[in-house]
């Protein structure tokens, strides 16, 4: 049994922003600007499920990853996102390299609607999402 980390490091923000669990998963952010953004992970046995398929919830996060980069990267990082909600339709297993891709559709301000889909190695698409973060000041 390990010890707990007592120690918690504090995410850096803008284009540096670190996310402990993301970064576990293996999730890169390869391309975000302009409103767009491509996250990558490849699969390991860790993160599937009993049909040796990625799980949902690893799909998830690659989706809210993607979309609160696109989020992000409309406003060039100037701010913090938090999500507000999430629709994820689920399409078909995936395997392998998985790259999600995420877009922001609309908002203003204070709020950004975002679409995302993600692929896996064979090109299919596994997911789709919309979802709908809050922007808010760097605490």
């Amino acid at each position: 049994m390990t010890a707990p980390e007592t120690a918690v490091e504090r995410p850096r923000s803008g284009r540096e922003r670190h996310v402990p669990f993301s970064a576990d998963l293996g999730i890169r952010v390869e391309r975000a600007e302009g409103g767009e953004a491509t996250v990558t992970m490849a699969l390991q046995p860790r993160l599937l499920n009993n049909h040796g398929a990625g799980h949902g919830g690893v799909l998830m996060t690659l989706l809210d990853v993607a979309m609160a980069n696109a989020a992000l990267s409309r406003i060039d990082y100037a701010r913090e996102v938090v999500t507000v909600d999430i629709h994820v339709g689920f399409l078909a297993t995936s395997r392998g390299r998985l790259v999600a891709t995420g877009r922001a559709t609309g908002g203003g301000k204070s709020i950004c609607f975002t679409e995302a889909w993600v692929e896996d190695e064979t090109g299919a698409i596994a997911a789709r999402a919309m979802g709908t973060f809050r922007y808010r000041d760097a605490a």
